[in-house]
């Protein structure tokens, strides 16, 4: 294929210029074609940032459509709660994509994810999905921990889709809030939708957004030298992207640890917040008591863990639940935050 710059195209960078002649093509694949020589500029390589002048010869060698990716077995250890000869259930750790996504290159894209270790564990999965994610019935985002489940077959694979269609699996998570909700219980009903502006996050103010329901009841509240936090038991009956998220983080409780929707990267004691303004050098610093928490503290992950699942078996129509305790690095994390400063001493 050869596409001749038009002169009022001047200017333009070829990548750009690229992009639009090629509609097909998304912008980073044609940056790969540039980089890989595979398109000449009047027979010549040529950086993705030229500027054109109008008149030159494009020339596109191959197809600028990349093959087909196949994901691949790798020995990743994994957590299985359940398996039978029609599905298995994963406790999945926070870190790990379910499957491969879009990247620059194949390694990028098929290394490391859930689908690649499960491919290395059971050998065949159901081909519902597609190759990139055989025996993916539903998703876990990647900081998100918990269990999953996994179709060995396409029939287990198509009756556990239509369970999930008509909202019959139910799924319990255990989150960590900032703050607490004014009510021990509550649904939140509002739909869902991409951002407009930051496109990796999701929106409640959308006009068009997809119907998403949670609810969320409280454990307990934490009063911390932290701040105040509380731990809910939270139940979706749909499974739309990043639901639990953004719904909580609309009613100004976000996932400790989900800076995407608004959480601090890391917490800071009342101490350390009273004392990090500016002072003066002759101000007299305030006594901490021993003890006292002076450290800020971070968590790598958000704190929301899928803990219990609840469907009927694909084959056999009888009841399966299954649970998964709290991943130890929350329960370490839960126990920092709930640490109390000793009581002073007598003088």
């Amino acid at each position: 294929m050869t596409i001749t710059v038009a002169p009022e195209s001047a200017g333009q960078r070829l990548d750009q210029f690229l992009a639009a002649q090629l509609p097909d093509t998304s912008r980073a694949r044609v940056q790969q074609l540039i980089a890989e020589a595979k398109a000449l500029v009047n027979g010549e390589q040529a950086k993705p940032s030229l500027k054109l002048r109008g008149g030159e010869q494009i020339t596109i060698l191959g197809d600028p459509s990349p093959p087909p990716l196949r994901a691949v077995a790798e020995d990743i250890p994994l957590d299985v709660v359940y398996e039978d000869a029609d599905l298995a259930v994963v406790n999945k750790p926070a870190g790990m994509v379910v499957h491969a996504g879009a990247g620059a290159t194949d390694d990028e894209r098929n290394r490391g994810t859930l689908v690649n270790a499960l491919l290395h564990r059971f050998g065949s999965l159901s081909e519902v999905g597609g190759e990139l994610r055989p025996g993916i019935v539903h998703r876990l985002d990647k900081e998100t921990s918990g269990l999953i489940i996994v179709a060995k077959n396409d029939i287990a694979h198509r009756k556990l889709a239509s369970q999930f269609a008509q909202r019959k699996v139910h799924k319990r998570y255990i989150a960590l809030v900032h703050g607490s909700p004014h009510k021990a219980q509550g649904t939140i009903n509002e739909p869902i939708s991409r951002d407009p502006v930051r496109r990796t996050r999701m929106t409640t103010k959308g006009r068009e957004g997809r119907s998403a329901i949670t609810h969320y009841e409280l454990r307990r509240k934490i009063e911390s030298p932290y701040g105040k936090f509380a731990v809910l038991d939270v139940r979706i009956e749909t499974g739309r992207t990043h639901q639990i998220r953004v719904h909580m983080a609309s009613i100004g409780h976000p996932i400790v640890g989900d800076s995407l929707y608004g959480a601090p990267r890391e917490l800071r004691p009342a101490t350390l917040r009273k004392t990090s303004g500016k002072r003066s050098h002759n101000a007299q610093q305030p006594e901490i008591a021993s003890g006292t928490p002076t450290e800020p503290l971070s968590l790598n992950r958000n704190f929301l863990h899928a803990a219990a699942i609840e469907l009927a078996h694909p084959r056999t129509g009888q009841p399966l639940a299954l649970e998964a305790a709290l991943p130890k690095e929350l329960e370490r994390f839960l126990e920092k935050l709930e640490a109390r400063s000793p009581a002073p001493q007598a003088l």
